[in-house]
């Protein structure tokens, strides 16, 4: 693994409030840009480090933003007041980090994880051309049938939203056991400090709700390349979300895989065989797309010879039923 340079910096947004960003850069030359989005009450510093060093080590420029009230940026604990917030101000870093002289002809990738992924596929439809790609790791992008929360419970939640926004009363199960498989590593996310386990504020379950609502009836407005990954045993978001998004985004080049028993922290939950597996398909999804026509290939026998049975010809139509474990690609 090459030597990477790890960076942090406090930028102000344009309401005021501080927020932390950090990047993880290769020593050597220099592939293509992933920025990070991350998940809800998560942070990137420590939480996502295991991202930015991996994809760093192999080349990559990784770049992470706190949003506001998350890990170490400002602002009330995990209250999201608009989720246009978020998005304008990850979008408006990330692109303005593009800009710079260094990184204007390297291509540029979004890495979005569970709510993270939401993040990804707003910033794609505020500039539907800007970004190159985007890693989709068990994305919050509908809502499962299984939880979706009656009409008129979101009725009554909304008439009060407005009195008590910051309250913290929206019941939910422990996401952190739920989420990471591996116990020596569920007990280390629980004791990161900077991530949050309370219970969602009103406000903020009313912005994840509806932000899923709305790109669940906009998933076919998706244009740019993607790969979205899920674990078949994710009781946090359902598959079915990443299958939805696969079935109706309009994306030429779209690549799904799902893992048979994996949990939802595919990157950071699983056993290290499996973050392995997962990070080599990852790498290799990047490198392919990255323009560098001497990135190294990352071997996965396993995972090679199953996306090779499983990738159409370039006039089929994709598969309408998927086969555990199996990658889908439509490149049309």
């Amino acid at each position: 693994m090459m030597d990477v340079e790890y960076r942090e910096e406090w930028i102000k947004n344009l309401r005021g409030v501080q927020l932390f960003t950090c990047s993880w850069l290769p020593l050597s030359s220099l592939k293509a840009l992933v920025f990070l989005c991350h998940g809800y009450g998560m942070e990137c510093s420590n939480f996502m480090k295991g991202v930015g060093t991996k994809l760093a080590s192999e080349g990559f420029a990784v770049f992470g933003i706190d949003y506001e009230g998350h890990g170490r940026s400002t602002g009330a604990r995990c209250y999201i007041k608009s989720f246009d917030n978020i998005v304008t101000d990850t979008s408006d870093h990330y692109k303005s980090t593009c800009a710079r002289e260094e990184y204007r002809k390297k291509k540029k990738f979004l890495y979005g994880e569970s709510m993270g992924g939401a993040v990804a596929l707003l910033m794609h439809k505020k500039d539907p051309t800007f970004w190159d790609g985007a890693v989709l790791v068990a994305p919050m992008c509908k809502i499962s049938e299984k939880v979706k929360p009656h009409p008129v419970i979101i009725s009554l939640l909304t008439r009060v939203e407005d009195v008590i926004p910051k309250w913290k009363i929206v019941p939910t199960k422990d996401v952190i056991d739920s989420a990471f498989k591996d116990p020596v590593k569920r007990e280390a996310i629980r004791s990161n400090k900077l991530i949050y386990q309370e219970k969602p504020r009103l406000k903020t379950a009313l912005e994840l709700l509806r932000t899923s609502m709305n790109l669940e009836d906009s998933l076919n407005e998706v244009t740019l390349s993607f790969f979205v990954l899920h674990g078949e045993a994710d009781t946090v978001t359902d598959p079915e979300v990443s299958r939805a998004l696969y079935d109706k985004a309009s994306s030429k080049d779209k690549t799904i895989k799902l893992y048979p028993g994996m949990w939802h922290g595919l990157t950071s939950g699983e056993p290290d065989d499996n973050v392995e597996f997962v990070f080599s398909d990852i790498l290799s999804w990047l490198d392919k797309r990255s323009g560098d026509g001497n990135t190294k290939q990352h071997s996965n026998p396993v995972s090679d010879s199953l996306s090779a049975m499983a990738e159409p010809a370039e006039n089929e139509q994709k598969p309408k039923h998927f086969r555990p474990g199996l990658y889908h690609h439509s490149a049309m």
